[in-house]
């Protein structure tokens, strides 16, 4: 059976900035994903980001996923990509599939990067060609250059929302509405300015009742909304022949299960995470986490969380001292404190310590409430 030190399962912005971080201290790091590309959301991402200098911003999503592929190239970071992991079991044992079958290796330490995956709204004609996520939308106009279709509604109006509607101005399609069942707008101002500089209509409080046609969506029924409830009689049609959902985020916990990491739920972050402390370090305490798998966020707060989680497996390991080490993850708690600070991030913020709180009483045996 093949032996590695660090296994690094993602390579999204989280897994490629723990591996980073741990090769630099010296650490034999392998990194492995089911998708044939690295870099995750990042290559998607034609947008500036912003906020402040040291989180990159003014720098488009895609340039930061090179700068990080680059420095794992030339830290000599393995990344084996097209390698789906099937399962982790005790002692650190890895079962993953390649072309050739399922294959094995033991790794000494494990940080899962795994992300999250997108929520669904099931309603009549759901299952029409035409009705998809909005990462699917973003992927192919960003990534394959290809247009979802022509006129667009989009139900939710989060950063991705926004951010993906104007995409898809962008790229030509024309978006008919921006749909929200929330008596106001889920994300960023800057976001929503945009789309209404561009004269895109606003539907709050209001939700899809149903997609309509034979064959593929050719026209959407809204309905207001009181109190999140349906009001007869305001239903409204709306042509179009794409439906996006962003409606929110679920850590993908499947393999943080399987290896013994015990689950919270945390409702501000998108539904059950591995509890874990202050170090990104879960109750299986050879196993780490960091990015979406921790509490969903931001791509700037997956990668602080991929360099803390890298940092601790390192400093497990023996590769940096104690001192050393408390002084680096010093430094990324005061990143990590400025991006959760703010209207959204101190809730984020709130709510990832109730759940290193519930990790701490998981230590001393008492019951998390």
């Amino acid at each position: 059976m093949r032996k590695v030190q660090l296994l690094i399962v993602g390579a999204g912005p989280a897994g490629l900035s723990a591996g980073i971080e741990a090769a630099r201290a010296g650490v034999q790091v392998t990194i492995i994903d089911e998708n044939l590309r690295p870099g995750g959301q990042l290559f998607k991402q034609i947008h500036k980001f912003f906020g402040s200098r040291v989180h990159n911003a003014g720098v488009r999503g895609f340039r930061i996923g090179e700068k990080l592929l680059q420095d794992t190239k030339d830290l000599g970071v393995e990344v084996l990509l097209g390698y789906p992991v099937y399962g982790i079991f005790p002692g650190g044992e890895v079962v993953y599939g390649t072309a050739d079958g399922a294959h094995q290796m033991k790794a000494e330490k494990i940080i899962l990067a795994t992300g999250a995956n997108e929520n669904n709204l099931y309603f009549e004609g759901s299952t029409l060609p035409g009705v998809m996520t909005a990462g699917a939308a973003q992927t192919m106009i960003n990534l394959h250059h290809v247009l979802p279709g022509k006129r667009v509604i989009m139900v939710g109006s989060g950063n991705v929302g926004l951010i993906v509607s104007y995409q898809l101005l962008q790229a030509g399609a024309k978006v008919e509405a921006v749909v929200e069942a929330a008596p106001s707008i889920g994300g960023y101002g800057v976001h929503a300015g945009k789309l209404k500089r561009a004269g895109v209509p606003f539907y709050l409080s209001h939700t899809v009742r149903r997609a309509m046609g034979s064959t593929e969506v050719e026209a959407v029924e809204l309905v207001e909304l009181d109190h999140f409830k349906p009001v007869p009689g305001t239903e409204k049609i709306i042509e179009a022949d794409t439906v996006c959902m962003a409606v929110g985020l679920t850590p993908m916990t499947e393999l943080a299960s399987l290896c013994g990491c015990e689950l919270v739920e945390s409702r501000g972050l998108g539904g059950l995470v591995p509890a874990h402390d202050h170090n990104m370090c879960t109750t299986n305490p050879d196993v780490y986490i960091a990015g979406d798998i921790s509490g969903v966020e931001e791509a700037s707060t997956a990668m602080e969380e991929g360099r803390l989680a890298g940092t601790a497996a390192a400093e497990s390991l023996g590769y940096i001292s104690e001192a050393e080490a408390a002084e680096k993850k010093a430094e990324i708690h005061r990143r990590l404190d400025l991006l959760r600070s703010g209207q959204f991030g101190a809730k984020r913020a709130e709510a990832k310590a109730e759940i290193e709180k519930s990790f701490a009483q998981m230590q001393r045996g008492g019951e998390v409430g």
